[in-house]
């Protein structure tokens, strides 16, 4: 455990993503198997224990620990894995400190009733910092600032790989990865996956940045409208029938009426949309993106949510057909070979994104202008001679997205961040201004943001919480209403969940108006004129 633990201080305290990686590839090269392969595990969110969740944790805390000095202690530090490791009163042993594969093996074989005893014997034997990585891991909740796919990357970078050649093996592999870590070392063949269902790494969008269209040849490009949705891969082969987020999640069980109709040989790729029931002159009407959220994350559906929000893709591109590899092919030619396949297949629940003809870039940006007024994210722009490749090279294809909305809005509640933000209020509840009934006005919630700020203005935005606060509930701080923050978001739509009646998409914190006075923030009205049915 001291190495593992040594590999998730350092990432915690580690800013820099070049210094993330090395930390990383330094770990895979000295840890021994299966250790590393259940260190990458866990930073790829690849470890479930479900007999040990945080309630568990807190009893055996609850145990050792005064309840009120517990509770403050975790009111200050924001983070049950760092509270416990550090207040954990230890009864010394004797015994060995556990390695990581042991810690694992054992609580996968585990019976339930057995869990508290082995997790409690484990902290006594621990150091702070090993407590601090064991709890972690049982959690599941690292975050040491690594994504599933930096973690991929630091792997490529110890074997010399490219990481889209790991993308590819990935989900025809398991823990704890001992065939792929001999690959990678020069002493095993190319693991076998034997799984053509794969997920392949998505090709992605650069943002279109100011002027970038001044040296680009309109001829070149074509154009798509970027919907409302999320980006998937549909992947039908060897019988095997997968629906993959872009980050390469399975996510077909939240969406089963697509995998039913994935009956065919190929690997496409596309967005995820809710189709409303009724239909316009046999047109299929999209629903706004927060019905496609009230499916998203499940893993079962009701027979309602199917009724109410069927599921719906939008076909972008081909991969594979029949087998065939066609991905090097130029876009140009992968979209005639799409639009075949679609007049010979006609898969249920789908149909194909159309193109947007233009013949210049002010003709595209009249175009791009009524995006909002249909609930359209905006534009996709992609060569005709461009290869579909992993990652997000600069050139083959952009986006042009609509510019954001915007809103003045007070701050209502703040609450403590996670990882390095755990001991600072980064997490915070606006609200705008309603008539409350009685001839005034009141504030309620309309979104929550924990990012467009930088570390200088984040340490100001604590210390006013702390000094404005009134009113306490665990974690969270209600402040006084008058600080207003300029949010900018993607869309709004109608929600029934919220006590505003509205929701936003992607809030951020675009400003921070120290200088405007809480009365003159925006009004519920304002938002709700933002709506677009």
């Amino acid at each position: 455990m001291k190495a593992f633990a040594a590999l998730i201080d350092g990432l915690v305290f580690m800013p820099s993503r070049n210094g993330k990686l090395r930390l990383m590839a330094d770990y895979f090269a000295r840890a021994p198997d299966p250790d590393r392969g259940w260190a990458l595990a866990a930073l790829t969110e690849g470890l479930s224990f479900p007999a040990a969740k945080a309630g568990l944790i807190r009893a055996l805390a609850a145990e050792r620990v005064d309840p009120a000095l517990f509770a403050w202690s975790y009111d200050y530090v924001g983070d049950l894995a760092e509270t416990v490791s550090l207040i954990w009163p230890e009864r010394p042993t004797g015994a060995p400190p556990p390695a990581l594969g042991e810690v694992v093996e054992r609580l996968q074989a585990a019976r339930r009733m057995e869990v508290p005893g082995l997790i409690e014997g484990w902290l006594d034997a621990l150091g702070a910092s090993e407590r601090f990585a064991l709890l972690k891991l049982i959690t599941g909740g690292l975050r040491v600032g690594v994504s599933a796919r930096l973690a991929k990357t630091a792997l490529a970078g110890f074997g010399g790989r490219e990481v889209a050649e790991i993308e590819e093996l990935w989900h025809g592999l398991a823990p704890p990865y001992r065939a792929l870590f001999a690959w990678l070392e020069g002493h095993g063949g190319r693991p076998e996956t034997r799984d053509a269902a794969t997920f392949r790494p998505l090709m992605l969008a650069t943002p279109l940045e100011e002027g970038d269209l001044d040296g680009l040849d309109p001829a070149a490009y074509r154009a798509e409208w970027k919907w409302d949705g999320i980006r998937v891969q549909l992947a039908a082969c060897g019988g095997r029938r997968r629906l993959f987020s872009r980050t390469g999640d399975e996510i077909g069980g939240a969406f089963p009426e697509i995998v039913d109709a994935m009956s065919f040989e190929a690997v496409l790729d596309g967005e995820l949309l809710v189709a409303r029931p009724e239909t316009r002159g046999g047109d299929v009407e999209i629903a706004p993106f927060n019905r496609l959220q009230q499916r998203l994350n499940r893993k079962t559906v009701t027979a309602k949510m199917l009724a109410d929000d069927p599921a719906w893709v939008r076909l972008y591109d081909i991969l594979v057909e029949d087998g065939e590899d066609i991905r090097p092919l130029p876009f140009d030619r992968r979209r005639a070979r799409l639009e075949a396949w679609y007049g010979r297949t006609r898969p249920g629940r789908m149909d194909l994104s159309p193109l947007v003809p233009f013949d210049d870039w002010s003709t595209l940006a009249d175009i791009r202008a009524g995006a909002r007024a249909n609930a359209i994210e905006g534009l996709m722009l992609k060569r005709g001679d461009s290869p579909y490749v992993a990652g997000r090279p600069k050139g083959p294809w952009f986006k042009w997205k609509r510019g954001p909305l915007l809103l003045d809005v007070v701050l209502m509640y703040a609450q403590r961040g996670h990882g390095k933000r755990s001991s600072f209020y980064s997490d915070f509840t606006f609200g705008a201004w309603r008539p409350d009934g009685r001839g005034g006005d009141e504030l309620v919630p309309v979104g929550k943001a924990y990012f467009g700020f930088t570390d200088e203005e984040l340490g100001r935005l604590d210390r006013w919480v702390r000094n404005h606060t009134v009113e306490r509930y665990g974690p969270v701080r209600a402040v006084s209403p008058e600080l207003v923050l300029e949010v900018a978001f993607d869309s709004v739509h109608r929600s029934t969940r919220h006590k505003s009646g509205v929701a936003m998409r992607f809030p951020r914190v675009h400003r921070i108006r120290w200088d405007k006075p809480a009365s003159e923030a925006d009004r519920l009205a304002t938002l709700e004129a933002m709506i677009v049915d």
